[in-house]
């Protein structure tokens, strides 16, 4: 695996009940800050990451050394400006870039957890990093901000602590996961266990790695983080350095030598038991099903200021799912804004350099710093 001496740490000494009922303590989290925590302790911002993200969110990735994975969103004078706010962010419980997760080592066995390790979920997440802002001395953040499954956990996070946050910036998420969700999850976990070398998830242990079914199963996922009309744009049926087909099985089209390159950088990175606890938590995410099927009942104690952007050309969590977010908190009166961004780049829009995007972003964050906080 790869080299993590430089990763910051908090060591969570009381217990978490996770929600499969096993119970979890002196575990790690993994986190990195960016900006200065002011005095008054009211610039704080706690970004949530995706399925495939970590805690680096911008500037050189100190264990990839790849840039991190929201540099167009957060930096110096941008979006989320690290000159005026103080942002943490925390690899999920169940992750492979230093928070507990199933490549730690069981203090029992000493060995790998692998997949002894237990199930968890968004709401296991959520508790774990919340103990951050005990470590910081944070009794109120200012925002919470994420896209995808970072945005599961904004609406988590609001949903378990009403009084923690100041404004939610969800986006491009849904509230529970759709069957077309699980099922291309499905599809990426039995790739990953169809591979002879995940070894029923103890591969660790026997120095072997599952990287063609990993790599198959990033392949699929990362289809649908793009668009139909982004795909032909920037592919269409072009060639891959070649003349003509050469009627066989090789990358013939550009396509192709596209997802199986991302597929292979993916294996370089990412744990393959990782990978399927936290596509497991997503699809097990069903915040109104916690409420009797009713969503706006997660949200009725809360009085944080909303802001829910979604793309056009989103289909994995579609413009739709962000507005029966919307329409919820509209029905308890809760304070909602609500943008859907023109894009042909799809899901990942909000990590690309998509100006309106960036624009609305920004314009929110600034602009609801000075009515709340100034």
């Amino acid at each position: 695996m790869l080299n993590k001496k430089d990763i910051k740490t908090l060591i969570v000494k009381k217990p978490l009940t996770l929600d499969c009922g096993r119970v979890i303590s002196d575990f790690p989290i993994a986190y990195e800050t960016y900006g200065k925590l002011n005095e008054k302790k009211d610039n704080a911002i706690l970004i949530f990451h995706a399925l495939t993200g970590d805690q680096f969110v911008t500037g050189k990735n100190p264990v990839t050394n790849k840039d991190g994975w929201w540099t167009y969103a957060v930096g110096s004078g941008k979006a989320i400006n690290t000159d005026k706010y103080f942002l943490i962010c925390a690899n999920v419980i169940g992750g492979c870039m230093g928070s507990f997760g199933p490549s730690h080592i069981d203090p029992e066995t000493k060995e790998a957890f692998g997949t002894k390790f237990p199930v968890i979920t968004i709401n296991d997440m959520v508790n774990a990093q919340v103990n951050l802002l005990d470590h910081f001395k944070i009794n109120q953040l200012f925002s919470v901000i994420g896209g995808s499954m970072g945005g599961m956990q904004v609406l988590q996070f609001v949903s378990n602590f009403p009084d923690k946050a100041k404004t939610a910036i969800p986006i491009a998420c849904t509230s529970s996961h759709s069957a077309q969700n699980i099922a291309f999850n499905e599809l990426g976990r039995q790739s990953i266990m169809a591979d002879s070398d995940w070894k029923e998830g103890n591969y660790q242990n026997q120095n072997l790695n599952p990287g063609k079914g990993l790599s198959v199963a990033r392949m699929a996922a990362h289809i649908t983080y793009l668009s139909k009309k982004g795909l032909e744009n920037k592919f269409g049926r072009k060639l891959q350095e070649r003349d003509d087909l050469k009627f066989g099985f090789d990358a013939d089209f550009q396509i192709e030598s596209y997802l199986r390159h991302q597929g292979s950088v993916f294996v370089d990175r990412f744990d393959a038991n990782s990978y399927l606890y936290i596509t497991r938590a997503m699809d097990y995410f069903d915040l109104p099903r916690k409420f009797g099927g009713n969503l706006s009942k997660a949200f009725e104690k809360t009085k944080t200021k909303f802001f829910i952007i979604s793309f056009t050309s989103d289909w994995l969590y579609p413009t739709q799912e962000n507005k029966d977010i919307v329409i919820a908190l509209n029905s308890i009166g809760a304070d909602v804004g609500f943008a859907e961004i023109e894009s042909d780049k799809g899901h990942d829009s909000f990590l690309l350099d998509v100006p309106d995007f960036l624009n609305v972003l920004k314009n929110f964050v600034d602009k609801s710093y000075e009515e709340l906080i100034r």
